[in-house]
């Protein structure tokens, strides 16, 4: 099993966060764990070199399957994931409004949506799988990536805006900042920040920040078992315990310890990985 991060090219920080790689290989299981997948302030694009994987939106109750390359917007419910038995995903985290300058596409047309990538880049995505399938380690798997991603980026269509470098410390900062600091950072006032935030990430500064927020108390729980629910409330920047448990309950309607308990059913819980992708 593998599970890993790898940082882009420092000339692609502009668009690209992190690069994550999960391999899974299930010789002797017949049923498969699946993942429920919380939502996370992040847009996405997969590559399934492999075994693509089924995406059941938990809401809605809608199924995805068979796409070899995915687009993912941002997300705001949980989805389930079941993959198949040689399952290898190569995901590009796009920084905040990467995505957006790569395509032009205003970011709320792909909230909680899992499409065809080569709907919006074309079949020349073929080609990178098959180069992902034959590569011999994860060096060259990015290698493969960022030649894709350099011909995107050298025929991107929107300008890089100082609100996506701003906003990217709301993902850096665990308690969260005030968003109209953020704007004044920005060098918009608060209504353009906010008009221009939901072009290019999809959602409001202020919802994107409690997604966020979230998402980093559902992350420290995975890392550090051990700590109670109020320590990492506190820490995440929520008022109390209860203020938690109305973020966890509007996310996955489940309790903290209720989700924490489904998650821990997940294929890398499984071989013991306190990491999650």
């Amino acid at each position: 099993m593998a599970l890993y991060q790898f940082a882009p090219s420092p000339s692609l920080t502009e668009f690209v966060r992190v690069y994550r790689v999960v391999h899974f290989v299930f010789e002797d299981i017949t049923n498969i764990p699946y993942k429920p997948y919380p939502p996370k302030p992040e847009h996405c694009l997969s590559f399934y070199p492999r075994d693509t994987e089924t995406v059941e939106f938990a809401n809605k109750g809608t199924k995805i399957n068979n796409l070899k390359t995915v687009l993912i917007g941002q997300q705001s419910e949980v989805t389930n994931r079941f993959v198949g038995k040689d399952f290898l995903v190569f995901q590009v985290v796009f920084s905040p409004g990467g995505l957006f300058r790569l395509t032009g596409i205003p970011a709320q047309e792909l909230n909680n949506c899992y499409i065809d990538a080569e709907t919006i880049f074309g079949n020349a995505l073929r080609e990178v799988n098959d180069k992902l399938n034959d590569a011999l380690n994860f060096t060259q798997m990015v290698q493969v990536v960022e030649s894709f991603l350099w011909k995107q980026v050298n025929s991107s269509v929107k300008n890089f805006h100082r609100l996506d470098h701003v906003s990217n410390l709301i993902l850096k900062t665990e308690k969260g900042l005030n968003i109209e600091w953020l704007a004044n950072e920005s060098c918009l006032s608060l209504r353009q920040y906010e008009r221009k935030f939901i072009e290019r990430m999809g959602i409001s500064p202020r919802y994107f920040s409690k997604i966020a927020r979230f998402e980093n108390a559902f992350r420290i729980k995975n890392k550090e078992p051990h700590l109670d629910w109020l320590s990492i409330a506190m820490r995440c920047g929520y008022y109390d315990y209860q203020h938690l448990v109305k973020d966890y309950k509007e996310f996955t309607n489940q309790t903290p310890t209720g989700f924490h308990l489904l998650d821990s059913g997940s294929p890398e819980r499984k071989f013991g990985e306190s990491d999650t992708y």
